[in-house]
Order: C-alpha cells, then sequence, then structure tokens
C-alpha cells in the first residue's frame, strides 16, 4: 500500500514538477534551456535514428557524471563501431557543455520521466545496451528498460543508507535498481547496501574516473601561453574557485613577498562582474586570459583564466594546486585532476562526502584549510620545502594509479552481456 502511494505521489509530482520548471523559466535562463531543449527531444531521435540503426544508451545527470563515464563510452564507441549512441542529460549544464561530443550520435536532454515519455523514449530508441551513471535513477523508465528486457548497467554507482532505496517505504525507487542486470559500485558500503535489499549482481569495480584522469596522462597538455606565464617559476593553481575559496587566496596572494610564486585561478563562476571584482580585490600585477594576446604573459604574477574548459590542462603546469567548493556548501570539485599530476593538494574543511578527498588526506596527499592563517601555514611549508612538496604530490599519483582499472571490468562484463543476448 505505501510501495502504491508512493507510486502515485511521484508520478504526480512529475507532472507538478514540469508545470513549474516552465514557470521559471520565465525567469531563469538555465532552467529556460532545460525545459526548452526538452520539448526538442523527441524530434530530435526521430530526425537521426532510423528503425534499422542499431543503439546503445548512455545517461548522465551532468557533466561530473559525464566525464566520469566517458573512459567507458570511449571503449564501447570503439568496440561497437556500427552502432549509433544516444547521449542523455539531465542537466542544463553537461547538456550545453557536451552537445557536440564526438564520443555520441545524438545528444539530447533526457524527457521527464512519465509512463507516456518513458514508453515513447525507448519506442523510438529501443537501446541493445544502456549504461547509467552513478545515479540519477527515473523509476517510469528504468521499469519500462526491464518490462521490455532491454540490458541495462549501473556504473561507479555510490549508495548511503539514507536513501530512500533503503527506506521501508521505498519500494518503488528499489524496485528501479533491478532494472539493472549489473550495477558496478565505487566501494564496498555501497555494495553490502545492495545486497541488504536482496540485489546481488554487483561488483565493487572502484571509481572510472581514475581511469579518466589518468588517461590524461596520455594527451597532449600542453598550453603555451601557461608555459609563458610560468616562466619556469614556482605555480599555485587554484581551481574551480568559489567567493568563500577566494576570501582566503587573496590574502595569501596579496601579503606575499616573493614575487617568483606565480598563480593560476580558475574560478567556477565566470561572470564577467565575479572576474572584474576577483581582479580588483587583487594587489599583484593580474591579467585575465581574455587580455593575452599580445601581452608578456610572463611579467604577471596573477593569471584569472574567464573561460571554460582548460583547467585539466593546466593543473599539469601546477606545483601546488588548491582546489574550491569545500570551504562553502557547494561541494568538493574534482580533486583526482590535478592529482594525477602528482601535485599536493589544499582544500576546504568541509570534505567528509568525498571519499577520495578522505583518503588523500588519510595519506598526507592533501589537506584542509579553515582560515586564511591554516592556509598561509601549509601553503609556506609546501612553497619553501621541495622535499616536502615533492613526496606529498607523490602520494596523489601513486592514489590514483592504484585505483585504475574499473573500465576493464565494466567492459569485460559488457562483452560478456553482449554476447548473451
Amino acid at each position: 500500500m505505501k510501495d502504491l502511494k508512493l507510486h502515485i505521489i511521484y508520478n504526480l509530482g512529475i507532472y507538478i514538477v514540469a508545470f513549474v520548471l516552465k514557470f521559471i523559466s520565465f525567469f531563469n535562463t538555465k532552467i529556460k534551456r532545460g525545459v526548452l531543449g526538452r520539448k526538442a527531444s523527441f524530434l530530435t531521435l526521430k530526425n537521426n535514428l532510423a528503425n534499422t540503426d542499431k543503439t546503445l544508451w548512455f545517461h548522465c545527470a551532468s557533466l561530473g557524471e559525464y566525464e566520469q563515464g566517458l573512459p567507458v563510452f570511449k571503449e564501447l564507441r570503439a568496440l561497437y563501431p556500427e552502432h549509433k549512441i544516444v547521449l542523455t542529460f539531465f542537466s542544463p549544464s553537461g547538456y550545453e557543455i557536451r552537445k557536440n561530443t564526438d564520443i555520441a550520435d545524438v545528444v539530447i536532454y533526457l524527457p521527464l520521466d512519465t509512463k507516456s515519455n518513458a514508453k515513447k523514449f525507448l519506442d523510438i530508441v529501443s537501446p541493445e545496451l544502456t549504461v547509467f551513471v552513478k545515479y540519477d535513477i527515473w523509476p517510469n523508465i528504468l521499469n519500462e528498460l526491464k518490462k521490455r528486457q532491454y540490458p541495462a548497467i549501473l556504473i561507479s554507482a555510490l549508495l548511503r543508507e539514507n536513501q530512500i532505496y533503503f527506506k521501508p517505504y521505498g519500494g518503488f525507487m528499489r524496485n528501479a535498481l533491478f532494472a539493472f542486470n549489473h550495477i558496478f559500485t565505487q566501494d564496498e558500503a555501497s555494495k553490502k547496501l545492495l545486497n541488504s535489499i536482496n540485489y546481488n549482481q554487483v561488483t565493487v569495480s572502484g571509481d572510472t574516473r581514475f581511469d579518466r584522469v589518468y588517461s590524461q596522462l596520455e594527451q597532449n597538455n600542453q598550453l603555451d601561453f601557461i608555459a609563458q606565464f610560468k616562466d619556469e617559476k614556482l605555480c599555485v593553481v587554484a581551481g574551480s574557485t568559489w567567493a568563500e575559496d577566494e576570501a582566503f587566496l587573496v590574502p595569501f596572494i596579496n601579503q606575499l613577498q616573493n614575487k617568483d610564486i606565480k598563480f593560476i585561478i580558475a574560478p567556477h563562476n565566470i561572470k564577467t562582474v565575479q572576474i572584474k571584482k576577483l581582479k580588483q580585490s587583487l594587489n599583484k600585477k593580474t591579467i585575465l586570459f581574455s587580455e593575452k594576446e599580445n601581452a608578456h604573459l610572463e611579467n604577471f604574477q596573477v593569471l584569472i583564466i574567464d573561460t571554460i574548459g582548460l583547467l585539466t590542462k593546466i593543473y599539469s603546469y601546477a606545483n601546488i594546486a588548491y582546489v574550491g567548493g569545500a570551504v562553502g556548501k557547494t561541494g568538493l570539485h574534482n580533486t583526482l585532476e590535478p592529482a594525477v599530476f602528482g601535485v599536493p593538494i589544499i582544500i576546504g574543511e568541509n570534505y567528509q562526502k568525498f571519499p577520495e578527498a578522505v583518503t588523500m588526506i588519510n595519506s598526507k596527499g592533501m589537506f584542509a584549510i579553515s582560515n586564511v592563517n591554516s592556509l598561509k601555514n601549509i601553503l609556506n611549508k609546501l612553497i619553501e620545502n621541495t622535499t616536502f612538496r615533492t613526496d606529498t604530490g607523490n602520494k596523489n599519483i601513486a592514489y590514483v594509479k592504484k585505483n585504475t582499472g574499473s573500465v576493464i571490468q565494466i567492459i569485460s562484463y559488457i562483452r560478456i552481456l553482449k554476447a548473451s543476448n
């Protein structure tokens, strides 16, 4: 009875959400992009897929999950070149940045999870394999997949005891998990939670992000303008910073007497007003990425990156990295990206929900700060002590390398699954 009530509430809630999103879209540009994008999803599918096409379907909530799933997507693209790949996003931030990715033939917003949309979507796509990344569990779509006996897997799953799947009243949502033929979890705790609800087709394969970032070492990470700016000096890269991070960083930079220390700041928010405010707060010679043309970058001490898409490569020039998001409540950004380049990392104190951060802090490759003084103490030590800095960074690359291999396990399973269907 409780499951039936939850089922009714959920389906009614989806229609309410659709109405609310349409209303909010009149006042919010990001929401508007999502509403208009979903409106076009079915037409885009019909225009790009034929009944005779063999398809694979990848779904990611947002950009982070896309990056997490990318090493698996690349392998499947190479293994099944005759298939068309449909990539769906829930969030505008994922769709807008990766809508032109060459990993997929069709990139769209996932239609809202109504029963009619689920049937309509699967009528068109008919995927031979579906891959969901980490979470974003949509019960109507997944139950329809199960009803049609379309194979599906969930990769890099990270589950918590307080989630609805593990509550006495969570049967409707819990059933959606059983639509997956197999679930690959990041840790043993997630596996035990699945076992507790009698879901046993589960493997602890780890986090595919380790494979993703480790592959970055094989890429060309050269950025001539960064090399020019760094000028072979010690460089601190602060990535994905928020205002609260910058409130710690700026005082340190402003009081620093050593002119040979370079700083690169890549804010999460690159709106003109925020960038201008950040630049004005610095008393060192500062230049923006957008101002770099024909500039003698080596003469500046601070470079602010007022664009997106460069941070991963920029980390390859770091001697020390600061990763934003954990000073406030916005959520820690990707710490594995700098870790793979063997640099020590500094973050804020609100990192407990991020397993990789907990591990790197315990292994002394990462340091958490809570105020300007604690940032000053650890930065000064890392700047002044070359041996300490090198040893600290080496712990991070060793941690990343140790945890690669998730993709091999997942692809091996998919080969067997596809062969049996």
